[in-house]
């Protein structure tokens, strides 16, 4: 049943209510976003200590899966899909894994082709409706642990994809999981694409991915020469011109506008027949709080919970600095499995 991101939803705890917004030392979308990615506390003592597993896929490229033990057995897996260039590095991954311990369920990250730290193979990445790559690696994770319960979230482009899977699967994606999250997710990627590419947002937030996509599209090159116009490419000077160069064509998009259009998961959540829940702060730096679902654009199996602050994929708690990451875990984790 869709409900607002409040605490009369009965599924919340402080401090994530309608309210949130971010500790008072912490001010403002950017900041909750940067300063939680780079200096807020993700885990108590060591790291996530992770086992590494590489798959075939069925094009035969490979993708690499990092999977991080929980301490005892609840009998549950919980499956966490990167946002852009992101990894099991990432610190909304090493919170996820320092909870899913605690708790005792495993988790299983996922790498989109291109992003465990090697190039794939195959002349294509990724992208953020890449719904078919995500059905073929949940229905494996589920085969291989038939007797156990899985639960699945997205962060960013991660989520979008997944609820892309969602609503492209309907009512046939219990056989797969118990439920679906997403996080922060850019549901609407035009709206998202538009807002990322101005201001402050193009020059901080669009440079740091460009900084990495343009690399690794040169290997990509390197393997498959002449799979795309390399100076148009080079001369991308925003998500939008690098999509047009890159991202689209590889993926059998026409351009951006059309990549963005079909990729998008806001158009089919109506379609989503399992629990799913939609996080998303109002101050998100690139995610506008005018492009997110209502109630009315949902099936009934989706809640949406929109807090006031928390930044993208931020979130962090704490009275003073560096604050902490974990409560974006703590809610979303008890969330997802109390739907099994």
């Amino acid at each position: 049943m869709t409900s607002s991101f409040a605490p009369s939803a009965g599924r919340l705890a402080a401090p994530f209510d309608a309210n949130f917004g971010a500790p008072a030392w912490l001010l403002g979308g950017n900041l909750q976003t940067i300063w939680p990615a780079l200096f807020s506390k993700r885990f108590d003592g060591v790291p996530p200590a992770w086992t590494r597993e590489r798959w075939t896929t069925p094009d035969g490229d490979f993708i690499d899966i990092d999977t991080s033990a929980g301490i005892g057995n609840i009998g549950s897996t919980v499956v966490l899909f990167h946002g852009l260039e992101g990894s099991s590095s990432s610190h909304y991954a090493q919170a996820f894994a320092a909870e899913c311990a605690a708790l005792g369920a495993s988790l299983i990250v996922p790498h989109f082709r291109g992003c465990s730290g090697e190039i794939n193979t195959g002349p294509r990445a990724y992208h953020s409706g890449d719904w078919e790559e995500i059905d073929w690696i949940l229905r494996r994770i589920k085969a291989a642990r038939p007797t156990q319960a899985v639960v699945a979230a997205g962060v960013s482009l991660g989520g979008n994809a997944l609820m892309r899977w969602a609503g492209e699967m309907g009512e046939s994606a219990k056989s797969v999981v118990s439920a679906v999250a997403s996080i922060s997710s850019p549901l609407d990627l035009a709206a998202s694409g538009q807002a990322i590419g101005r201001g402050f947002n193009r020059l901080v937030y669009t440079r740091m991915f460009l900084n990495t996509m343009k690399p690794k599209a040169l290997l990509k090159l390197k393997q498959h020469p002449k799979l795309f116009d390399v100076q148009r490419m080079l001369a991308s000077r925003d998500l939008f011109e690098f999509d047009n160069a890159f991202t689209a064509p590889l993926h059998g998009f026409k351009d951006t506008t059309d990549y963005w259009a079909r990729a998008s998961a806001k158009p089919v959540l109506a379609s989503i027949g399992i629990s799913a829940l939609c996080l998303n702060a109002l101050n998100d730096p690139f995610v506008p709080a005018s492009s997110l679902p209502t109630t009315a654009q949902v099936s009934k199996h989706v809640s949406l919970w929109h807090s006031k602050g928390g930044g993208h994929v931020g979130f962090a708690s704490g009275s003073i600095p560096p604050g902490d990451v974990r409560a974006l875990p703590r809610v979303v984790l008890p969330w997802m499995l109390a739907q099994i």
